[in-house]
């Protein structure tokens, strides 16, 4: 027994210098282990007188709890020890100065719209919004394009569950405005739109702003006189304006709206393709199916619809020649516009 007891002190003194846990393990196995030091003389006890063996097998297996509760809490301080050497290596001292944080700015996108809004709230017209996930009536056969209408092709539609689909204009909000409401009517409509398309000038997700004004005796000279205005106001500076004839189903007579290139001042460039012109938006004198469709009374009210992509006019405004710029985040293109 005398021989037991050096083992558990040399046993002791070696587990508590045991330097990291794979030498604790070492220990473990050879004092512990199914062939360890105290295993191998509980095995040795057949040898001795049966009278004996008891009191020698207590003994022994007090001596193995002993370690093992010595082991269990060398690895406990290990384990704390490294601990406080990971959070000694990452301390950050706070009294350091700082690293000179510049000041953030609004998103490009962000600045044209807040712009767009701006300007036509001071011609009297309200922003609307509506929800992006749009039924077939709002987005289409309200808006005169019914089922099976080749005009559902050029929207290249996301459709969902249920007989929803995400909006591919911002359309529906006119509809759902008009039939929440009586004219005269004068709103916009911004906001984020989906169609299945993309490449340098065009984004599964992109953003428009429609505009509607529906009153008594509204005129296409009405129509003309306002998006002029807009137009100047917004690239602020003197252009001319064009309009050519064009087709939509939910306004009827349609046209294509083309300001003076805003880059060689209509002398022809590279962005215009030489002619002088920049499409920016498309319009037209609602259609009378758009006004009974919302229960509004087309022989006594008339009214003008436009519409135009905020990204387009960001294009122009700030000199951008790839709409994918705007959506991948890199700090060092989005600070240009952080005092535009």
């Amino acid at each position: 027994m005398g021989e037991l007891a050096a083992e558990v002190t040399a046993a002791l003194a070696q587990i508590a210098s045991s330097p990291d846990i794979a030498g604790l393990e070492a220990l473990r196995v050879h004092w512990l282990g199914k062939k360890g030091a105290l295993t191998e003389q509980l095995k040795a006890l057949g040898a001795l007188p049966a009278a004996e063996r008891p009191a020698a097998g207590a003994r022994i297996n007090a001596a193995k709890a002993q370690l093992s509760q010595a082991i269990e809490a060398r690895r406990l301080s290990l384990d704390q020890q490294a601990v406080d050497r990971k959070l000694i290596e990452g301390r950050i001292d706070v009294t350091l100065p700082g690293r000179g944080e510049q000041r953030g700015g609004l998103h490009p996108i962000t600045r044209v719209r807040i712009r767009i809004e701006e300007l036509f709230r001071r011609a009297g017209y309200e922003v609307v919004e509506g929800p992006e996930v749009e039924d077939d009536f709002h987005n289409f056969e309200a808006l005169n394009i019914p089922a099976n209408h080749p005009a559902r092709a050029m929207h290249d539609t996301f459709y969902l569950d249920g007989g929803l689909l995400l909006r591919t204009h911002t359309s529906p909000v006119q509809i759902r405005a008009l039939r929440e409401r009586r004219p005269p009517v004068a709103l916009i409509a911004p906001g984020r739109v989906y169609r299945c398309d993309s490449d340098v000038t065009h984004s599964p997700m992109f953003h428009q702003c429609e505009g509607l004004l529906v009153a008594e005796q509204v005129s296409f000279a009405n129509l003309k006189s306002v998006l002029h205005q807009f137009m100047e106001g917004f690239f602020e500076r003197d252009l001319a304006m064009r309009l050519r004839p064009s087709y939509f189903p939910f306004t009827e007579p349609s046209a294509e709206v083309d300001i003076t290139c805003v880059f060689c001042s209509g002398k022809g460039c590279r962005v215009c393709k030489q002619s002088g012109w920049l499409e920016v938006a498309g319009c037209g004198m609602v259609h009378p199916n758009v006004f009974t469709a919302c229960d509004i009374d087309a022989e006594r009210y008339s009214g003008f619809a436009f519409g135009m992509g905020i990204e387009r006019l960001a294009m122009l405004r700030y000199g951008v020649n790839d709409l994918r710029l705007f959506y991948e985040n890199d700090l060092r293109f989005l600070a240009q516009f952080a005092g535009a």
